[in-house]
Order: C-alpha cells, then structure tokens, then sequence
C-alpha cells in the first residue's frame, strides 16, 4: 500500500483521497497539481475503482500518458484500461460507436488541419469570394476565424467586430462561406475538431441510452487544466456527471482560475469559477504551498492576486527559505531598457547557466529592441511566441528597400520588393534587374512600363537616394510607402504586423548611419541546432511560456498599453485576463524575478518617446514588495531609497475598486482584444496635439467611489450633447471620470481621462453623465 499520507502534503492528501461527490482542486502555481492526479489514479485503483470506470480528460495525450505512466509505477503495475487522452481524442472514441443521427449508417471521417484548409478553400471558389480582392482574409485565416466563432459560440460578425475589426466589410462572405462549409462537411460525411466536441454534447443530450451506458461506465472522471476548457467542454463533462436536473456524479476537476489565459482560443474562466454552482455539493480543495518559487516571488503573484475581481483566495507559500526582494526596474525608455536587461543578464549568467534566465513580454514584437541588444552583446537566445523579427516577411519586405538604397545592385533585396506585385515572377526579374543595372534611364523607363508599381518603388528609392535623412527618418518614409502595400499582401492581420514595424523604426533611432543599423540587423548566425539550448537564454511570451520555469525572470516592458494590452482595458472581463496573465509570467521565477516598467516609449507620431503610466499590476504593488532602481542620465541604475516617492505613480487602488464580475445576459464572452488593432490616430493623441496638451485638463473630481462602475452597467445609448458632438463627461470603471473628446463610431468614443490620457473606449462601458 501507498503512505499517501508521507508522500503528499495536506492538501494534496485530502484531494487524492477525497471520497464520492463532486470536487475542485483549485492547484495556485507549482502546487503539484500533476502529482495530485497521479496519487488520486493511484489510491482510486487501490480502493477497488476499475481502471475501465476512470476517464481522464486533459488537453494534451502526452500529459494523459505521463500521469498513468506514473501512477503505473507507484501501483507497481500498470493502469491498463483507463481512458486518458483529449476531449478530442474520447469525442471520437464515443462517436464511433455511437453516431449522429444525421449520418445515418453513413460511415465518417475526421478531417485533419490539410483537409479542413482544403475544403474551406473549395467552398470559397466555389461561392467566387475573394476574386481580385487582395484585402479578403487568405483560407487559413478564414479557418481560424470560423473555429473561434465556434469555440467561443459568438456569431462571426461578433468575433470580427472583437478581434479582427478591419474584416468586418466581409462579414456577410464570411459567414456565408461558414454557412457553405457547414453544408460541404453533412453532405460528405465529414466532422472537424470542433464538430466533434459539439456532436457528443449532442448525443448525450439527445440519446438516452448512449447517455446512460456512458455514466454507467465512467464512475470517476477526472478534468486537468479545467480553467482551460471552453463552453461545449464545460458541458460535455456536466453531462457525462449525470442528467443536468439530477445530482452529478464523481467528478474532480484540477485547476487555477488565476492561470486562465486562454480566452482567445476559447477557454472561459468562468466555467472554473461557477464549478460549485454547475456541480451542487462541490468540495473545495485549495493547494497553496508552492514547492518552486521563493518567498518574495510569491508575495508578488499573491498581491496580484489579491486585486483580482473575483477568485477562489488562495495564498500561495513555501517552506524555502531566503531569496532575493523583487526588483522593480524604471528605465528612462524602453531602447534604455534593453541595454539594462541586457546588463542584468550578464550578471545572472555568473550564477546561473543560460537556459535557467528568461525574459517574458506581452507579445512578440515587445522584445525586437531586446533581440538586436542581446546580439550586440553576443549573448544567444531563443524565441518563443511571435518571429524574431529579422525572420517575419513584412520587415524582410521593409528592410529590402532599405538595402537597395544602400546597394543598387542588391539583387536578393530589388527580388524581394519585385515580389511585392503581381505578375513579375523569377525571370522577370532577371531581366529588369539586368536594365536597371545598365543604368540606362530610359531603357529602364521602358522595361518597366508594364510593372507600374514596381516602377514607382524604384522611383520612391531613387528619391530617398536624393535625400540624406536619419535612418529612423528613412525607414518612417519607407513605411508611409509600403503601409498600402502591407494591407494588400497581408490582409487577415496587417494591424499587427504594423505595430511591429514602427518598433523598428524606434529601434533605428540611436544609430546615425543606416549602413551599420542593417549590418547589426543581420548579426544573428543565419543557423541553428534546434537541440542547441543550453547555451541560450530564453526569450518568450508570458502564452507561450505557460507550464514553465526558469531560475531567473525578467518581464519587460509594464506599462499601459503593452501589459495590459491596449484593448484590455475596454472591458472588466479582459482586464482580468491580463491580470492572471502577469500572474503566470511572475509564476515562473524560481529564485529571482525582475520588473521593468520603463517610463517612456517611441512614439512615431510625437516622433520621440512619449511619458507612459506604469502598468496599473505595478503601481498597487505594496513598496515593500519590490526592491525599486530609476535610471539617471547616463545610464546609471540607482536604488530608491524606501519610503521615497520619487514621484511615483498615484495609487491604483485609488482609481479601481475590485468587484466581482457581472454575469452576461446573453452569450458570455470573455475574448481578449490581442488580435484586433485601431487606427494609430484612434489610439494616441490627434495630429498636431501635443502630448503635454493631451494630459492637462483637469475636470473637477469625482466623487468618492464613482471611479468604480459596476460591470455591465452601461450609460446606454450616448444622448444629449454627446450624441451632437459637444464634449460631456462620463466614468469608467478603471480610469474613473473623464471627458469624451471624439465620437469614432456607433459603439467607440475617444475620452480622456487625466493621469491617463486619451483611450479609446466601447461606449457600453461607460456611465454617462446626464
């Protein structure tokens, strides 16, 4: 016999040996939640429970096959019989047995991720979608935005509208082609991923016989990663517990509310959150002794925790003892900040071997000042989460003018830009590089005649040529001419890729020669051992790092607009996810943990760096929490003296009074704005405003407590002198009280909100003042 009680702590015991009825093991960062599963495998086999009657559904088989791996050898024997894998892999394994009703005897098929791209491209000719128009979404593209709608059981209009809103003039094709893809899939007998979740949902509801042999069956299911799971799933293990209107059966579900951040793909936390309320007569079980991080770590992530909305409370601790205070670094700016970074790895790298150091950001393009000091410095990386940006194709595309300025006889960049239109292919290319080298104007005049927009690339080239301008000048005018192209060849997500090409742009600004800017750009060795991590650090997004840790982390770049992202401040329900988002990245850290929050970031428009708030996760970190140092002029780090304010930021708390989050009415939605971009002059201060104008209003303050408004509550429709365009105040929940400056559309206004600055808000989520 297992001594479950020597081999787990407390809590860990009480949950893998909890008896009937439904429980929740609520498993806060580096609990051993896997551990929990695999001693309560163990103890349900030693206590007469039949490998058969077990279901164990993860998200991944390799997690399903490791846990009975090891519960296998704690028994001494395997655990053959179990069914473990994927709710994709039992969907199938149920629906094989027991078919849809409109197949029929029909046999089917489960389409792969080759054979759903193919059909949906079937369906889009054969409906004549997209011909000659370069700004309909590609087929891959359409399948992930038909997925989403899917998994987030959203209309498409509404998924467009969220996370893709420069789609939005090909909603009505869209859905029509989701429509005509739903039709191609019945009438072949066909079912993709998403089908298969939704089709056993289905039998489970609607056959009463499948339904009952399956509860017989399975009388302990076991759920990991449940903060993971989407609606259908949610449902799925609902109805395989037992009939809805009855008591459910042996359910337990492990997982982490505070780690749920995948909305975009479908997850919604509040299937974790309303677990008791879904499975009356609900165990609680909270793991909270952390067996990874230190004790100052762990006080951060429980602060952050603390903040939160709505949560289960946990208090994460450790037995370890000592570790480092929590450094919270201000740069001067963020180019400042990749310098100190750099340096601070290079003092990690004397206790700590390269593949323990991480730095985790927001999203990819965050790190390309990092990548280019990082090479500068020779320290090798790998990326995790977005391309490093010397391999994405829009900045090869941008960065191929750049060369041919430099080199008229660049034959791979003058192939590069040739590509950018249609019609010139390889040979083509051959000859007018072969004009265009003769330096013969007219003959080149000729020999371009019929490739107009090729021609006039050469011309804007020639003219740069005329020009002597900064290379942060030079490339902010090969990006005004490249923008219309952009939007061409990358229709489905040109917004994003935008903002990563003005970071380069930033980048450029401390050089003065272009040639030197281009050659650091292409100081990476152009391959790799893909096996070759010891002797790398790691650079990731906080998404892609999820699941692991490091001895060393830093998170960069803590401020408003990049962590939380820009578009999660619009809506409680997003705020939040980026909330447990921050929580993971601190998670991570085993020994020390870095902020930088630098206090002011390149702005094209201002065409210089612009002051930023402090991510709204750093200013309600108790002083006593981190270690601070500000960046003097020169470089230099210099610890705050504690208790000094140093003109620190005005408390978040003061400005955002947590409560708990309102349940939709209709379809809940808890999708992240990562995906979908505004325009740049949506989002900053209007042209020819100046940032200092942007931020010296100062409307009479609020009352007490009105900053906070409860979510959901909305003004409703804007009225009165807003709706004619004259200025009217309003609060919102996070910012508090502010002035509405510009009506964007229907649903958008532009308000600024002192300490704040302009933001771009959904009016639904603003209290209006009558």
């Amino acid at each position: 016999m297992i001594d479950y009680a020597q081999a787990l702590n407390e809590a860990q015991y009480q949950a893998a040996t909890s008896g009937d009825g439904p429980v929740l093991v609520v498993a806060g960062a580096g609990s051993g939640k896997t551990r929990t599963i695999v001693y309560r495998l163990a103890w349900l086999a030693e206590n007469g429970i039949s490998p058969d009657a077990m279901l164990l559904l993860t998200f991944t088989r390799k997690a399903a096959q490791e846990m009975l791996h090891r519960a296998g050898m704690l028994l001494n024997q395997g655990l053959t019989g179990v069914q473990g894998g994927t709710f994709h892999a039992f969907s199938f394994s149920v629906l094989r047995r027991w078919k849809p009703a409109w197949l029929a005897d029909r046999p089917f098929t489960v389409m792969d991720a080759a054979d759903i791209t193919a059909a949906v491209k079937h369906c889009k000719d054969d409906l004549k979608l997209g011909r000659g128009d370069k700004s309909f979404p590609k087929t891959q593209t359409v399948v992930g935005l038909l997925s989403k709608s899917r998994n987030k059981e959203l209309p498409l209009d509404e998924v467009l509208r969220r996370e893709a809103f420069h789609l939005l003039p090909h909603a009505d094709s869209l859905t029509r082609l989701g429509d005509a893809y739903d039709s191609y899939r019945r009438e072949k007998g066909l079912m993709d991923y998403d089908d298969l979740l939704f089709e056993l949902e289905a039998l489970l509801r609607n056959n009463e016989m499948a339904a009952a042999s399956l509860r017989q069956r399975f009388s302990h299911i076991l759920v990991d990663e449940y903060q993971d799971t989407n609606l259908v799933q949610a449902r799925i293990v609902r109805l395989l517990a037992g009939p809805e209107d009855g008591p459910p059966g042996n359910v337990m579900a492990v997982g982490d509310e505070a780690q749920s951040i995948y909305a975009f793909r479908g997850a919604n936390v509040r299937n974790i959150l309303d677990f008791p309320k879904f499975f009356p007569g609900t165990t609680v079980i909270r793991l909270e002794e952390n067996y990874r991080s230190t004790k100052p770590v762990l006080d951060v992530a429980n602060s952050l925790l603390a903040h939160a909305a709505e949560s289960f409370h946990k208090n994460l601790f450790t037995r370890k003892e000592g570790g480092e205070l929590v450094r919270l670094v201000t740069p001067m700016s963020d180019a400042s900040q990749a310098k100190i970074v750099v340096r601070r790895i290079e003092e990690l790298l004397r206790d700590h071997m390269p593949h323990e150091i991480a730095v985790l950001f927001r999203a990819g393009f965050h790190s390309y000042n990092l990548e280019m000091a990082l090479n500068q410095a020779g320290i090798g990386f790998r990326k995790y989460g977005g391309l490093r940006y010397t391999e994405a194709a829009h900045v090869k595309d941008v960065m191929a003018y750049a060369r041919l300025l430099l080199n008229p006889l660049d034959l791979p960049a003058f192939a590069r830009v040739a590509a950018q239109h249609s019609g010139i292919g390889p040979k083509t290319v051959e000859k007018l590089y072969a004009v265009a080298r003769s330096g013969d104007a007219a003959s080149t005049e000729k020999a371009f005649g019929r490739h107009t927009g090729f021609l006039e690339d050469m011309r804007f080239i020639n003219d740069l040529r005329t020009r002597p301008m900064s290379p942060s000048s030079t490339l902010a005018a090969v990006l005004e001419h490249y923008r219309p192209r952009l939007e061409t060849l990358y229709p489905e997500d040109w917004p994003r890729r935008q903002q990563g090409l003005e970071e380069i742009i930033q980048m450029a600004s401390g050089y003065i020669h272009l040639d030197l800017f281009l050659a650091d750009l292409a100081l990476e060795s152009p391959e790799e051992d893909e096996n070759d991590t010891e002797g790398k650090i790691t650079l990731s997004t906080v998404h892609s790092a999820k699941g692991l840790e490091w001895n060393a982390v830093c998170i960069i770049d803590l401020v408003e607009d990049r962590f939380p992202s820009r578009h999660a401040l619009a809506r409680p329900e997003d705020f939040e996810e980026e909330r447990r988002l921050m929580y993971v990245a601190c998670t991570r850290a085993r020994q020390n943990l870095d902020l930088y929050a630098p206090a002011s970031l390149y702005n094209r428009a201002e065409r210089g760096s612009q002051h930023v708030n402090q991510s709204p996760f750093v200013r309600e970190l108790a002083p006593n929490l981190v270690e601070e140092w500000i960046e003097g002029f020169g470089g230099i780090l210099s610890r705050r003296a504690a208790g000094s304010s140093g003109g620190a930021q005005p408390s978040y708390q003061a400005r955002f009074q947590a409560r708990p989050l309102a349940r939709p009415q209709a379809t809940p939605d808890y999708a992240a704005f990562d995906d979908c971009q505004l325009p740049a002059e949506q989002e900053k201060t209007s042209p020819g405003q100046s940032f200092s104008q942007s931020r010296n209003f100062a409307p009479s303050p609020a009352p007490a407590g009105s900053g906070a408004t409860p979510t959901g509550s909305t003004g409703g429709e804007i009225k009165g002198d807003a709706a004619q365009g004259q200025l009217c105040y309003c609060t919102h929940r996070i910012f508090g009280r502010g002035k509405i400056i510009k009506h964007l559309s229907p649903e958008k206004v532009q308000v600024n909100f002192p300490g704040f600055g302009l933001k771009v808000i959904l009016s639904e989520y603003l209290l209006m003042e009558n």
